[in-house]
């Protein structure tokens, strides 16, 4: 299987270093679409002779598909700076020579300051990362954007894990809690579904509840509880945001 691995990075000094390791004897190429990082990315970069193509960012979605249409290979692997492949998936991956045309999903392991979460409802998070050429494309801007495979592609799990190294510390967690919580917030004014106040008093009670018990989230120890009361403030700051920009606009 002649494989293109797409990554698209802004500073990511920290992690492509790692990412670009667990690649190592699986790929074609490699191109990485840069969006004018000013730290040691493209050094890291230029040590494992990816092609280092520099773009001004376009969003998530758009970025993402620019790097998909440079590909030369027919099978696409589409990679965030901040995972990197298991041993065993790359395995996996390698042993799909003459497989039928389809798209590959993996199960994504988040590593939480420097911890697996295996529970609070974020594991296994399956994502559809392989796919063949002009057969997929990502959708979507919002927070998370989304891989969206042709209708007729069927889709294939494979075993093994995708490692997603999300936060370092809980401070970084807080900031994008934040960061996320003002996007939600605004979209929540620009599409209300009505119900605000009531949803900013019992959503995020039922979403701690829901990861840290029903979701196991206790059995992952302190960075569990962590996960979960972050969280759950994200839920109910969207809320109270979007209530105050609402009051705000009249």
């Amino acid at each position: 299987m002649d494989i293109s691995v797409v990554i698209i990075t802004k500073n990511e000094e920290r992690n492509i270093r790692r990412c670009l390791a667990s690649l190592q004897g699986l790929a074609k190429e490699v191109i990485v679409i840069d969006s004018f990082s000013d730290d040691g990315t493209q050094e890291i970069c230029a040590e494992f002779g990816v092609r280092f193509i520099q773009q001004k960012w376009m969003g998530y979605s758009a970025t993402k598909n620019k790097g998909n249409a440079l590909a030369n290979y027919p099978w696409i692997l589409s990679l965030d700076a901040d995972e990197a492949l298991t041993a065993d998936l790359r395995q996996h991956i390698q042993d799909l020579n003459n497989k039928p045309l389809a798209a590959y999903s993996f199960n994504r392991l988040a590593f939480y300051c420097g911890k697996p979460i295996r529970r609070c409802g974020w594991y296994p998070d399956r994502k559809v990362r392989l796919f063949p050429k002009n057969k997929a494309r990502w959708e979507g801007d919002f927070v998370h954007e989304e891989l969206v495979p042709d209708a007729n592609l069927p889709i294939h799990h494979l075993e093994g894990d995708l490692m997603h190294f999300t936060y370092y510390n809980v401070e970084e967690h807080h900031a994008k809690s934040e960061k996320y919580s003002d996007l939600a917030a605004q979209a929540l004014v620009e599409n209300p579904s009505g119900k605000l106040r009531f949803k900013a008093t019992f959503s995020p009670v039922m979403r701690f509840f829901k990861m840290y018990i029903l979701r196991l989230g206790f059995l992952d120890g302190y960075y569990g509880y962590q996960v979960c009361r972050i969280t759950a403030g994200e839920v109910r700051k969207k809320y109270q945001k979007a209530l105050r920009l609402q009051k705000s606009q009249g």
